[in-house]
């Protein structure tokens, strides 16, 4: 076996692993030399350690300090915050950050190599070792970069690194792609900075492709190698077992490309619901000695783009349903932690979703490390943001990001730029270092195999999802403040499911990119509607979205929306897993009784619970539920991954539970007394006085034991005109009646104030032609409200086209003036439209107000949100109706930023009203005895 007679192994050596004539033998790993790593910073922004800092901008700037690594020094009182699209007149100044940092190279390192990494640094980078150059200054921010320091340290002695680092790069192109985006800009080291140290003789890299079929090809790149005369492999098990046989091939001196090959029978095989994965361990050999040993982690599966069908994964079409995601914390910007990135997955995966976008750069390496452990599919993404890099810088930034990433199964695809931000020539370069030869995607653009383009009206993605390509928006739906996300996901996604060429989508975007400014002390700042366009709030706030989405996105469909009148306790299931049979999940059903209005407390009494399985056709659910289930108030339905994660919760009210309108109905013994006056028409019933007025026949007021309520002025129309023409009340048994009978639009009200306390209102309107909303309204002091519990759809509020998220129960939510996205910051938000509301104990400065629903086809409307400037809401926002409370038949839908709600779809159109509309509701003023 003749050695290669080459300082510089690797003009790629690619080793062929042939599987093979039978290299058995794999050495001890006591007797290999392993990548020795020493960390110069924190591991992520939660352990940083400081390093010595001057900075030339900021209010700590102009003087040497210390600034904590890895971080973006914008949070620590350094430089000057950016937006990318939004950078202002003034001429840009570039800040400049010098850090300096004193350590110790192990004296057992000598005679080895050593470099020294950079994870991320923003933007131009120089470094000095002990004085000296370490090389030529790197450009590109989100990317790594290492410097071979061997010859410049000193081994068992004190050394010293210098890092020069300028936010704004000396490249044009560069600056245009990374920091004139839609995004923040941010400067400085911000991700970990290490010393690695390997043998004289090294494994450089090693790219693997890991077919479903069993078949492994490893290209493995070298460098030093002068006595090394073979690799070795061998894949292994997570727990360290050998899989398979080793596999190897010498070295050959004339040999410029080999490729080490074998094959595995029977791997378990990696998808997002499936995230399989193995390890290869490579071993640099000098006859049985080991020179250099790396250990990679990888997944059997393979990628297929049929460009007239789908996305194919393992040989089974699958459908993305995905957000964009950036690298972000609001207290450190780019600089985030594995903690972080565990987390976000850990939500997206309770989203339901499969898949996340990288936007707009790549990700730290722990984040794609979880995403191949907990499974998401990834598009890893080149940066420029619709400005492209130059072919030079461009070509390097590929190679840094590629061979960083390329063993990841997570991912399907690289991005090449965003929406117009695609260098073409830099296409064909991905493939130069990615052995597996993953497509290449244009987000917001169309190549010859797939339609990436961006923020489809819901007509023109009709139309494009009945071509022959396959249609996959890289970004749809753009989330802003409330509206987007969510709001629509319902009639595109089975827009999705219909077609044969629909591959799914990504939303925009997971989370809300507001920063807390440290210079302006403490100030969440959203670069007023630039930044809020989350379904998540900064801190990972859960906005309504995110319910809405889990349960339009769960995999597994409860096809009963309502139980039908003869239901026998059998469900109908849908399976939409792409791999996942639908009985290995978990099915637990519970039988419940809601609590009442004069309950001490909100929340449910479980009557009892059961497990659930499916038949043998894999769709019949048989819940087996007890003979005296029809004695409760609910049927729930708890569906669970074969992990244990929810899926989604159904709750279906049974008849029983219409018995909550009995406590309005209660028997009483309190005298009526009715007077009037030229201007008022007063009730009695005990210590309740009821007033209406005889000019509009409305209620003014009501009292309970001489204690006003303001709800008053109502019910009047929300839409629509009417006259009194008459107001009249007469004695019933012992209540009293109020007849308000209109011309116009309004037809009657009738009051019964009853001995019982109650008051109970009933009217009929008619209403015609496409309505945001319809219905009765009152007035009610915003600044009186404290809470409200309630009976219905929750605990978030509803749009048209975002009724779904919300479940059937008793909830309870204080008041607060949140605007999603812009201030407040507390979710789920007070003030909104309400669904499938039975009742309501809203709590008041002024005492209690109770309102039962006589159906529970109403909305109520509670307060209306803070009102944002119209130019920065652009389609994401609703109109309310001008009143405290509102009893309403239809509701408004909600657009995004792009789009107006009725280009999103059938749900998103106006109410078309037709005819006359019937209302009840009983009021109930003061405390409510138990």
């Amino acid at each position: 076996m003749t050695p290669l007679n080459t300082s510089h192994f690797f003009r790629p050596l690619t080793i062929a692993l042939l599987l093979a004539p039978c290299v058995c033998f794999i050495p001890s790993a006591a007797h290999a030399q392993a990548t020795e790593v020493q960390y110069l910073s924190g591991h992520d922004k939660d352990d940083a350690i400081p390093w010595d800092f001057f900075c030339t901008a900021g209010k700590r700037g102009n003087q040497w300090t210390t600034i904590p690594v890895p971080s973006n020094w914008e949070f620590h009182g350094f430089g000057k915050l950016s937006y990318g699209v939004d950078m202002g007149k003034d001429p840009i100044v570039p800040v400049e950050g010098h850090y300096r940092r004193k350590f110790k190279a192990p004296s057992a390192w000598a005679g080895r190599r050593t470099f020294v990494v950079f994870e991320g640094a923003m933007t131009d980078t120089r470094v000095e070792v002990n004085g000296q150059s370490a090389g030529a200054m790197h450009q590109g921010g989100f990317y790594q970069f290492r410097y071979d320091v061997t010859k410049l340290l000193k081994y068992g002695q004190e050394n010293q690194v210098d890092v020069s680092v300028t936010d704004e790069s000396a490249d044009a192109s560069l600056n245009v792609a990374e920091r004139r985006g839609d995004y923040w800009n941010f400067g400085g080291i911000y991700r970990p900075v290490y010393l690695e140290s390997v043998p004289s003789e090294f494994l450089a890299r090693v790219g693997i492709d890991a077919k479903a079929d069993g078949s492994i090809a490893v290209e493995v790149h070298g460098e030093g190698i002068t006595g090394a005369d073979s690799v070795q492999a061998q894949v292994l098990d997570l727990k360290g077992h050998q899989v398979g046989k080793s596999f190897a091939l010498p070295i050959s001196s004339s040999s410029s490309s080999l490729t080490l090959t074998s094959q595995i029978a029977k791997p378990r095989l990696w998808t997002a619901e499936t995230p399989n994965l193995y390890a290869l361990d490579v071993r640099l050999m000098r006859g049985k000695t080991v020179l250099h040993q790396l250990r990679k982690s990888f997944g059997f599966r393979t990628i297929e783009m049929r460009g007239d069908d789908g996305i194919y994964v393992n040989n089974k079409r699958v459908i993305l349903k995905g957000s964009n995601r950036h690298s972000f914390w609001p207290d450190s910007g780019r600089a985030t932690s594995e903690k972080i990135s565990r987390q976000d997955i850990a939500l997206m995966k309770d989203m339901n979703m499969n898949a996340v976008r990288m936007s707009h750069y790549p990700p730290d390496q722990h984040f794609l490390d979880d995403c191949d452990a907990m499974g998401l599919y990834v598009l890893d993404e080149l940066a420029g943001w619709q400005h492209k890099y130059d072919t030079g810088i461009g070509r390097k930034l590929i190679e840094e990001m590629v061979t960083r990433d390329v063993n990841h199964p997570s991912i399907l695809f690289w991005d090449n730029g965003n929406e117009g931000g695609w260098n073409t020539e830099l296409d064909t370069e991905f493939a130069r270092w990615d052995p597996q030869h993953r497509p290449v995607l244009h987000p917001g653009g169309t190549i010859e195999a797939i339609n990436d383009d961006h923020y489809p009206t819901y007509d023109h993605f009709v139309s494009v999802t009945s071509g022959n390509k396959v249609v996959m928006p890289t970004e749809f739906l753009h989330g802003l403040y409330d509206g987007g996300a969510g709001a629509g996901l319902s009639d595109y996604w089975d827009v999705v499911r219909q077609s044969k060429i629909g591959a799914g989508g990504f939303v925009w975007s997971f989370l809300d990119e507001t920063v807390k400014r440290v210079d302006l002390d403490g100030h969440m700042d959203t670069r007023g509607n630039l930044a809020p366009d989350g379904i998540l709030g900064p801190y990972r706030e859960k906005e309504a979205s995110y319910f809405t989405i889990k349960e339009i996105w769960s995999p597994i469909q409860i096809r009963e929306k309502q139980l039908p009148p003869n239901f026998d306790g059998t469900l109908t299931v849908e399976n939409r897993y792409d791999f996942t049979d639908a009985r290995q999940c978990r099915y637990t059903w519970t039988l419940k009784n809601f609590a009442r209005p004069n309950a001490p407390k909100s929340g449910d009494a479980i009557l009892s619970k059961g497990t659930a399985h499916l038949q043998d056709d894999a769709n019949t659910l048989r819940l087996g539920l007890p003979e005296n289930w029809r004695q409760a108030d609910a049927l729930s339905l708890r569906v669970e991954d074969p992990r244990g994660r929810e899926l989604w919760t159904w709750v279906w009210p049974l008849p029983r539970a219409a018995d909550y309108q009995q406590i309005a109905a209660a028997p009483g013994n309190e005298k009526v007394q009715a007077s009037e006056t030229s201007d008022r028409m007063t009730v009695r019933s005990g210590d309740l006085t009821v007033a209406f007025s005889r000019q509009t026949g409305r209620l003014e007021f009501a009292e309970r034991a001489g204690k006003r309520f303001s709800l008053g002025d109502g019910p009047r129309l929300s839409v629509g005109d009417a006259s009194l023409m008459s107001l009249v009340g007469h004695a019933d048994g012992k209540d009293y009646i109020v007849t308000a009978q209109y011309s116009g639009d309004m037809k009657s009200v009738q009051w019964r104030i009853g001995s019982n306390g109650w008051v109970r209102m009933e009217y009929a309107y008619t209403a015609s032609g496409p309505q945001d909303y319809f219905g009765v309204s009152f007035d009610y002091p915003e600044a009186n409200v404290q809470s409200m519990t309630w009976l219905g759809q929750g605990p978030y509020r509803v749009w048209k086209n975002r009724m779904q998220g919300g479940t059937l129960g008793v909830w309870s939510n204080q008041y607060n003036d949140t605007a999603t996205g812009d201030s407040g910051f507390k979710y789920p938000e007070f003030k909104g439209y309400y669904a499938g509301v039975r009742w309501a104990k809203i709590q008041t400065t002024e005492g209690p107000i109770t309102a039962v629903l006589g159906q529970d086809d109403l909305f109520l409307q509670m307060l209306a949100p803070k009102l944002l400037d119209k130019n920065q809401t652009h389609g994401a926002a609703a109109p309310f109706p001008a009143a405290g409370i509102s009893f309403l038949h239809a509701i408004p839908a909600i657009g995004n930023k792009f789009h107006r709600a009725e280009d999103t779809g059938p749900q998103g159109k106006k109410t078309v009203a037709a005819g006359e509309y019937h209302g009840s509701v009983s009021f109930y003023f003061g405390e409510l005895s138990r």
